[in-house]
């Protein structure tokens, strides 16, 4: 499962699907994705995705794991 929600997170910051985010990185973290593993992730994904759907992303990171 925990594989699972990496790659659903991941799916969504892609295809800009940030309304579906918050859920899906609320299970991500229920799953044992840590707060580091999101940040480089999503660091990663900007230089594909655009920096303006990474900055998105992060985010709502910030409010799920709580900074």
């Amino acid at each position: 499962m925990r594989d699972r929600s990496f790659l659903t997170v991941t799916a969504l910051i892609t295809k800009g699907a940030f309304e579906q985010l918050p859920y899906h990185m609320q299970t991500a973290k229920a799953n044992g994705i840590t707060k580091e593993e999101i940040a480089e992730m999503i660091t990663q994904l900007a230089f594909y995705v655009g920096w303006p759907n990474a900055w998105s992303a992060f985010n709502i990171a910030k409010e799920v794991w709580g900074d």
